[in-house]
């Protein structure tokens, strides 16, 4: 049977980080502690550990410790040797189920607890992450056990052997892709079998591995890692090695990495940077899963990510049939409700059982306009009486939490302020706790430069208190570049790899326009003025992307350069390749331009999650 951990939740780790950090750790031994007063367990999952066996725990380690020197400083040597036993005792020793590994709030307590003057040996005057553990990738213990459990060969004699092949900051490079490479054992116990065998003659070994990682992304589209058996899958990790080693020796020919895609292989695709990281090829999302309602559901976008996050929508509403018609080809289980919020009564959706016990309302409502634009644009009444009633819902069917995503500006500016604060009223009279702020899809894995306002709001205190923005990614933004490459060589055009490699920026945001008139294009002036400098076309949607005869010339104008298709502006908005919009090319592009970007909302909801979570 599996333990359960104490976890140390951040209002308490916080002030215990603070207190510490300027301790030594023979100062520190004396706040050893197998129990704290505010530490808290899950309900299911297994056994909660005995204190018998923290000490037993704590001993082990310790003894790891002391053999590399402690509580004398370490040597460099000490310090590596140190992390390699350690990994491999605490996944070995600990009996925990990764769901449980991935609370930070558990290692918290190892390392303020249980383990500080451990903690503050291996790490003096630690950063927070280092034993809080905001980020699992850099906390003291917590970035070894996960290190181990990812090289682990359970039929190897030595099952953690593979610890040994790369240095922490390599190992880095591939938990950091976790989502495309880095999540998968049997991949990444490949990926440390084939370098093993690498000639790195003279060559730095951190920059190689990079590059080797960056052809895997490569690949990632074309072939299923994970349907591979061992030997298969080392020869195509082996190749990919040999041409990075290729690559990065100036006095030897430049490998070429053809990919399995023989249109690609035709464009003559010599290089391309490291394409789009899919947002949903993470691990399943967590259960059990928690229910919502979708408001103004659109193409799904934001439900889409709350999905992946673990919620499932009870109920989406949305008043455009094509919409609607979007939804039920790609999720025909989910219910459906085709209605004009802005004049929907509440009360018709209280007598619907599925929406009374809800954990989330959600809705990226129609874009609210600034005041200068009310005399200009006459829509503007009808998206303030959406958004009015998304209240009104809100305060009838009481949510755990509710989310609304909508210009950047709603967050942040005077002109909005009052809007701000008769929110606040409202929400404030039923209970809820309001937060607001501004989040970048670009920091989020969209290779879109893509601001959206967001406000988020708890009906429990303690669930408000615990919330925490989503923070940025720690990986470079994706660019135009490496999101649309392969897809501009998909029909053969052979100067697709250059058009790639030029491509260097974000997108930027992707305006989906009015429903009610004209075509389809990428956006106002600007946005077509910033697609120029890149060859493309923003002032139309393409039916196809370029093939083996387009003569790219951006030099004579619109002319020479393509535009995009629907398909490339979804990918640019964090769409999974396998999502389909219904209806003919303009409302399918105003569909795409309109959404939410499912990596967003994949964010916002992990986030209201684990706020939940510690009600």
């Amino acid at each position: 049977m599996a333990l359960l951990y104490p976890r140390l939740l951040a209002e308490q780790a916080k002030p215990l980080h603070t207190q510490y950090r300027e301790m030594s750790p023979r100062e520190l031994t004396a706040h050893v502690a197998h129990r704290h007063e505010s530490a808290v367990y899950v309900a299911t999952g297994g056994d909660r550990i005995t204190e018998s066996q923290l000490r037993d725990l704590r001993s082990r380690v310790l003894g790891v410790a002391e053999r590399a020197g402690f509580p004398e400083e370490p040597s460099r040597k000490d310090r590596a040797r140190f992390d390699l036993d350690l990994a491999a005792l605490l996944h070995a020793e600990m009996d925990l189920m990764p769901a449980e590994a991935a609370s930070g709030d558990v290692w918290a307590f190892l390392a303020l607890v249980l383990l500080p003057d451990v903690a503050h040996w291996r790490y003096p005057r630690p950063p927070g992450d280092r034993v809080v553990a905001s980020d699992l990738t850099r906390h003291v213990f917590g970035r070894l056990w996960w290190r181990a459990h990812l090289v682990r060969d359970p039929a190897a004699a030595e099952p953690y052997a593979a610890l040994d092949i790369l240095g922490e900051a390599a190992f880095d490079q591939i938990y950091a892709r976790r989502k495309s490479l880095g999540g998968s054992p049997h991949l990444v116990r490949n990926i440390l079998l084939a370098w093993s065998d690498v000639d790195l003659r003279g060559l730095p070994e951190r920059d190689v591995f990079r590059d080797f990682l960056k052809r895997l992304l490569r690949l990632a589209p074309f072939v299923i890692f994970e349907a591979l058996e061992d030997a298969e899958l080392q020869a195509e990790l082996r190749t990919a090695a040999e041409e990075s080693v290729a690559a990065m020796r100036p006095d030897e020919p430049r490998a070429t990495n053809t990919p399995a895609d023989p249109a690609t292989a035709r464009a003559g695709f010599e290089y391309l940077p490291e394409p789009a990281r899919a947002p949903f090829s993470a691990p399943p999302p967590p259960t059990p899963r928690l229910s919502s309602l979708e408001l103004c559901a659109g193409a799904g976008g934001l439900a889409l990510g709350l999905e992946y996050a673990g919620f499932t929508p009870a109920l989406s509403i949305d008043n455009r049939p094509v919409a609607l018609d979007t939804l039920r080809l790609n999720r025909p289980d989910w219910r459906l409700r085709d209605d004009d919020l802005s004049t929907l009564d509440p009360r018709s959706l209280s007598q619907d059982p599925a929406l009374l016990r809800l954990d989330l309302i959600s809705g990226g409502l129609p874009r609210l306009k600034a005041s200068a634009a009310v005399s200009r644009e006459r829509g503007n009444d009808h998206e303030l009486a959406v958004f009015q009633a998304t209240l009104r819902v809100t305060c009838t069917l009481r949510p755990r939490a509710l989310l609304i995503e909508n210009v950047p500006d709603l967050a942040t500016r005077d002109t909005y302020a009052a809007l701000r604060a008769h929110v606040e009223r409202e929400l404030s009279a039923v209970g809820y706790s309001t937060f607001w702020f501004v989040l970048n899809a670009a920091e989020h894995g969209v290779p879109q430069d893509r601001k959206q306002g967001i406000l988020v709001a708890f009906q429990d205190p303690e669930a408000a208190a615990a919330f925490q923005i989503p923070t940025p990614s720690s990986e470079p933004p994706i660019s135009v570049g490496q999101a649309l490459g392969p897809s501009m060589a998909s029909r053969g055009w052979p100067r697709a790899g250059e058009w790639a490699a030029q491509a260097t920026d974000v997108a930027p945001t992707l305006v989906g326009g009015s429903w009610e008139r004209g075509g389809a294009d990428l956006g106002p002036t600007g946005s077509k003025q910033a697609w120029a400098r890149i060859g493309v076309d923003g002032g139309t949607v393409a039916n196809e992307v370029p093939g083996p005869g387009f003569e790219w010339n951006p030099s004579i104008g619109r002319e020479g350069m393509m535009a995009l298709t629907v398909e490339q502006a979804a990918i640019l908005q964090g769409f999974p390749k396998d999502w389909a919009f219904a209806g003919r090319k303009t409302a399918r592009y105003r569909q795409v331009g309109h959404a939410s970007p499912p990596p967003v909302g994949e964010a916002l909801g992990r986030a209201i999650r684990a706020a939940l979570a510690k009600e």
